[in-house]
């Protein structure tokens, strides 16, 4: 019996990291065979570091993504403002539903607002960093300080340094029956640290 194709949402703001979606985003189409659809904070185009243009197929209202499997926030400076987006409730929708959540870099701080790392191990760019921007969040005591993704239950968290082990260990939970895929995936985005 064919496996039914997973929906993974990839949510992007201004000056998102260039770096940090592509292994995630091209893995879980070609590897894997997602849809993945992008996600922004308007439906509006938004730019990357490096000045590309990332258009939209929807933005963040949960109504509009009660299809989605999984979420992935990829970082951008701008989660640190003041002003940044609030995607906490289409973080809850998908959560709540038992959907794969997942934030790199500086979009684990949504998810730290969000409640999500109450009762999951998890990391981001430092100790210090993720507790100067979410000052007393809970489940600061499951912060594991380690340069590779963290996954726990149905939540992946990563430093803006590991777009490999989280593209994998997103995949993982988003494909369990998919482990040699992921396997061999992950083991040839790493070729050249070994």
């Amino acid at each position: 019996m064919a496996q039914q194709q997973k929906t993974i949402g990839i949510v992007f703001i201004d000056h998102l990291a260039d770096w940090e979606y592509g292994l995630l985003a091209a893995s879980a189409v070609e590897w894997l065979g997602a849809r993945v659809v992008a996600l922004t904070p308007e439906g509006d185009p938004v730019r990357s570091t490096a000045g590309f243009q990332v258009s939209a197929d929807r933005d963040f209202d949960p109504a509009q993504n009660e299809d989605l499997d999984a979420l992935a926030l990829i970082g951008s400076d701008c989660w640190a403002s003041a002003d940044a987006p609030d995607v906490a409730p289409l973080l809850k929708s998908v959560a709540g539903r038992g959907g794969v959540i997942g934030g790199i870099c500086g979009a684990t701080l949504p998810l730290a607002k969000a409640g999500l790392f109450a009762d999951a191990k998890h990391t981001s760019n430092g100790r210090e960093w993720i507790n100067e921007h979410v000052p007393g969040y809970a489940g600061a005591a499951n912060y594991i300080d380690t340069p590779k993704a963290v996954a726990d239950g149905r939540i992946v968290s990563a430093a803006g340094t590991a777009p490999v082990t989280f593209a994998a260990n997103f995949l993982r939970l988003v494909f369990p029956d998919q482990e040699p895929v992921v396997q061999e995936m992950q083991s040839f985005m790493s070729r050249e640290h070994a």
